[in-house]
């Protein structure tokens, strides 16, 4: 009878009942590749705005009556030379002549005649930037160079307004509903970018893409980080990335330059997320938004589901237990995001997660948005600084569970400041190339975890919406990257030394942030403020296991002799 008693007391949690369905089979390897393209989507999102604006740095003012001269005899001939420019002449002026009777009398300009600024336009060296964007089509240079960085600032602004919106959605009705509405939110957003016809328009039209950034990953993300056991957590999280994420910004340079015109360029990018309109019939809603809505045994059928894809028989027994550990376990009342601020532990905690993914965020940002000032080929640079997403998360798939994400956090960022000032004073070129590789491949470490990390830390209650804040902050953050990146027209070393200070922030708070590798997430707010309680600054994942493994050891020998 006691033992009947202990046993239908024994407590069984959700990663316990998973496990028992299988811990990595068809199902997971299903849900892995399924979840794929929204990475891509994500990409799409993110980075086309560099290609529907990237303008060409090596450009100077249009003379249409010298149309009939090669592009270097009409600079030669009517743009005046300037010590002060990279390129040895000035981008934003020109001589003020009658070029018809320039051309008839043969009396060719020189540095005593009068300049004005650019009345036609300009022309652009088309080696670098080969095909029409918005920037070059509507002059968005010289006094107008700021308009770039403005318009990405929107987009970010715009990512945080669907950051509440898509969290919200979220914990409310689904992850699934959620990845759905976001990418759709993309997906006409992009379409509608096409026909903007100034500044404004455009930047209405990213602010609403905007809406969609991240949210529409993120969401099947943490779909699958909840289905997953904590075993093969990081591995099931970070290969995606790996693989996907890492394919869609490689092949995204090509993409554009095969589509050779920035509005062609939108409509590749932006109807593929219509595909999203699938997900609801093809990907199972997560188990874990099932418990917290107290719909137990929705939850316990996608276990059993589970184990039948993987062959396995999830025990009867173990299904009863659980129930009755659900049945039994005191529900939060309060299950609203602001209770994280509530709570002095959680409130510190999250705040640090928040700062340090913010840190990731504009350190991500400026390295890739200052590509076009290492002086090398864009399209090629952009390829092979995204690459370094792929070896990057493959590393700290496995590191993650062996060292934690702490120190994985803490490394990684050091490194990326060590590179980022070398890339500041290091000869443009390849060389500048090398160290923006080698900062960007630290960052990407860092930014991953960060990821991880913040949805690791918070109960699966608020997991959605905590995890929309915490990409809130990285967009309210990455609204000032592009400036930061803009303060190169005034000191040519000062964005990326900035970058190298924002990147030590990020470690001290990393410093603050209890480890979670393998550790169950917690489910309610007694278990993060048990796991926040209980956190230290060398809690190392293999460590701890092997002082446990020595411990149950030593137990045993004890009992052996007694």
């Amino acid at each position: 009878m006691e033992n009947k008693e202990e046993n239908s007391e024994r407590v069984v949690d959700y990663d316990e009942l998973l496990s028992s369905a299988g811990k990595f089979g068809k199902y997971q390897l299903y849900l892995f590749f399924i979840t794929g393209p929204f990475y891509i989507f994500d990409v799409f999102a993110y980075f086309s705005q560099m290609f529907m604006t990237e303008v060409s740095p090596n450009h100077w003012c249009w003379i249409p009556e010298l149309d009939n001269l090669t592009d270097l005899e009409r600079r030669n001939l009517a743009i005046p030379n300037d010590a002060n420019s990279r390129f040895g002449y000035s981008q934003c002026s020109a001589y003020t002549a009658n070029w018809t009777d320039v051309l008839l009398t043969g009396s060719y300009p020189n540095e005593s005649w009068p300049t004005q600024a650019c009345q036609n336009g300009w022309e652009f060296n088309k080696t670098e930037i080969p095909y029409p964007t918005i920037s070059s089509e509507l002059g968005w240079v010289c006094e107008r160079n700021s308009y770039q960085a403005t318009a990405q600032s929107i987009f970010f602004l715009g990512s945080i307004v669907g950051g509440f919106i898509i969290g919200w959605i979220a914990d409310r009705y689904g992850r699934l509903p959620a990845a759905t509405i976001s990418n759709m939110i993309g997906c006409i957003a992009g379409v509608g970018s096409i026909f903007a016809r100034d500044m404004i328009e455009f930047s209405i039209c990213r602010f609403v893409v905007g809406m969609c950034y991240d949210n529409c990953m993120m969401m099947t993300y943490l779909l699958v980080l909840e289905y997953v056991a904590p075993k093969y957590r990081s591995l099931i999280t970070n290969l995606p990335f790996a693989i996907f994420f890492t394919f869609g910004a490689m092949i995204l340079p090509w993409i554009a330059l095969a589509c050779n015109d920035w509005k062609t360029l939108s409509l590749a990018t932006s109807i593929p997320m219509a595909l999203a309109l699938l997900a609801p019939f093809i990907i199972p809603e997560s188990p874990r938004w099932l418990l917290s809505k107290n719909r137990v045994d929705e939850a316990v059928q996608k276990a059993v589901d589970i184990g039948k894809v993987n062959g396995v028989t999830v025990p009867t027994k173990l299904i009863e237990e659980f129930k009755f550990s659900c049945k039994n376990k005191k529900q939060e009342e309060n299950t609203n995001s602001i209770e994280i601020f509530r709570r002095p532990l959680t409130r510190k905690v999250f705040i640090c997660v928040c700062i340090e993914y913010m840190c990731c965020g504009i350190v991500f940002d400026a390295l890739l948005r200052s590509i076009g000032a290492l002086g090398f080929d864009f399209f090629l640079s952009f390829t092979m600084i995204s690459f370094t997403e792929f070896p990057s998360l493959i590393i700290i798939t496995f590191l993650l569970d062996i060292i934690g994400r702490k120190w994985v956090s803490i490394s990684s960022l050091i490194i990326c400041a060590m590179f980022c000032v070398l890339t500041a004073f290091i000869s443009e070129g390849l060389p500048s190339v090398v160290c923006a590789i080698l900062a960007r491949f630290a960052v990407n470490m860092s930014f991953s975890t960060a990821m991880q990390w913040s949805a690791e830390v918070v109960p699966t209650s608020v997991r959605g919406s905590a995890a929309s804040i915490v990409h809130i902050c990285g967009y309210l953050a990455t609204c000032i990257s592009p400036y930061i990146v803009y303060s190169g027209n005034f000191i040519a070393w000062l964005p990326l030394v900035l970058t190298a200070v924002i990147s030590l922030i990020g470690v001290v708070c990393a410093c603050m942030i209890p480890e979670t590798g393998g550790r169950e997430m917690p489910q309610t707010f007694a278990d993060a403020e048990e796991l926040i309680s209980n956190q230290e600054l060398f809690d190392i994942p293999i460590l701890r296991k092997r002082k446990l493994k020595n411990k149950v050891g030593e137990n045993n020998q004890s009992f052996e002799m007694n």
